[in-house]
């Protein structure tokens, strides 16, 4: 059986990544369970409520998102249709123009559609301006879980990212290193032409746009430049204002910790004649990308996600293997799902593969999403179709037919001293078989009759 892209990354993982990656996730878990019941009262209430209504919006996502449009030029939002990845770039691409200094605020939409690189190779010069976005850009890297970019950097490997950077001398005091990273982004801020975000929530009722985050690297990334371009994926939408306040406080709790984030920022539109800052353009570009079809296929409830992380948290496999062994921009039991529903099975269905379906993913999922479900489909579509399911047709032969059935439990003491043989390799090198104990029920049976 062959191993998954997961388990053969994890197998070369650093001890040291696997260690800074577990003791954050388990500190953000024991954050959560003592927050989540202070921010909401009955947790299951909550997230009941938040189930349904986000299947709600799923059910009348196009209503939703037409209002959404009429409210937001109302409200002079210019807004942007973006069917695929390519489309959303162009389009982002078309509103920067010759303005060519970047900044951008944290947002998993950019990554999917892969903008950096996009916006670098035609001459602009893009600066993340989230603290752990911008390590992994200097780094080279990819964030590695969708709420903390780093969390599989220490606070060694930060330090002399910072220090071969040129940001300050070395050192490993936090607070140092923040004021590091604020002293070099401040000029950014203040020459930036374009400033670039996601969106966590966009309101159909009003037209604005919701932005949460610690940092407030989000409020400069949209007032200082004179153009506000905001990435969202057609998901996001929620229908009214009054529904806003269960989110923000199951996002906070479920992805930090805490009561509620740092900043939350209601974008209504560009500066208005009397105001003296902020963006002159703000641009909705509201992305698809193939979340039309799964809205229409099995998988549907993944877009309910809020992107809080605690489903990665929470997961062993992702403990044990990081957000990189996905090789996706989505990761944990969220991407296990979410990116083979983008992909295709026949792409990434083998991701379904790292889980043991152990069912804490929908524990903690503040919107109830039935994920190991949905990874049981993904793993009977992935294996219809993979090429190494010859093992499993070799026993589904045997296992219909009593007479080969009858000849393999002769021949199985054998088995275990075979070095090598299809239904052993590969599971058996993590697993160990049960010795046999008792006596043949066979035997025993026909001593009976």
């Amino acid at each position: 059986m062959k191993a998954s892209r997961v388990e053969g990354f994890a197998r070369q993982l650093a001890p040291s990544t696997t260690d800074s990656v577990r003791a954050a996730t388990v500190n953000q878990v024991v954050r959560r369970l003592a927050m989540l019941p202070q921010s909401v009262g009955d947790v299951e209430a909550a997230r009941t409520a938040a189930a349904q209504l986000k299947s709600h919006v799923l059910d009348n996502l196009g209503p939703l998102l037409e209002q959404l449009e009429a409210n937001c030029e109302r409200n002079g939002i210019q807004v942007h249709w973006a069917e695929d990845a390519r489309e959303a770039r162009e389009i982002i691409l078309r509103l920067a123009g010759d303005r060519r200094r970047v900044v951008k605020a944290k947002s998993m939409a950019t990554e999917e559609i892969h903008l950096n690189p996009y916006l670098e190779e035609r001459g602009f010069e893009v600066t993340e301006t989230d603290l752990g976005e911008y390590v992994v850009q200097i780094d080279g890297d990819r964030p590695s879980h969708i709420v903390a970019p780093i969390i599989h950097k220490s606070l060694k490997q930060v330090a002399e990212s910072f220090s071969r950077e040129g940001l300050g001398p070395y050192s490993e005091v936090a607070e140092e290193l923040t004021m590091q990273a604020r002293a070099k982004l401040r000029s950014k801020f203040r020459e930036a032409e374009v400033g670039i975000s996601g969106v966590n929530f966009a309101i159909a009722e009003t037209g604005r746009l919701v932005l949460v985050e610690n940092e407030g690297n989000n409020r400069f990334s949209t007032t200082a430049p004179e153009v506000h371009i905001a990435l969202m994926g057609l998901e996001k939408v929620l229908p009214r204002e009054t529904d806003l306040a269960l989110f923000l406080r199951l996002l906070a709790a479920s992805a930090t910790g805490q009561q509620v984030t740092t900043y939350t920022h209601f974008i209504a539109g560009p500066r208005r004649g009397d105001e003296t800052d902020g963006p002159r353009e703000v641009h909705l570009v509201i992305l698809d990308n193939g979340r039309s079809r799964i809205l229409e296929g099995p998988y549907r409830d993944i877009l309910r996600c809020i992107r809080c992380g605690a489903c990665l948290n929470v997961c062993p496999v992702y403990r044990q293997a990081s957000g990189h062994a996905y090789g996706h921009v989505y990761s944990g039991p969220l991407g296990a799902v979410l990116a083979p529903a983008l992909e295709g099975v026949a792409a990434l269905g083998d991701l379904a593969k790292a889980s043991t379906l152990c069912g804490a993913c929908e524990e903690v999922c503040p919107v109830k999403i039935p994920i190991p479900a949905m990874l049981l489909d993904i793993r009977r579509q992935a294996a219809e179709s993979e090429s190494d399911s010859a093992p499993w047709a070799a026993y589904a032969l045997g296992a219909t037919r009593p007479a080969l059935w009858r000849a393999g439990l002769t021949m199985l003491p054998l088995a275990s001293k075979v070095a090598v043989h299809p239904m052993k390799s590969g599971w058996a090198e993590f697993r160990e078989l049960p010795a046999r104990t008792g006596r043949d029920f066979r035997r025993w049976q026909r001593g009976r009759s």
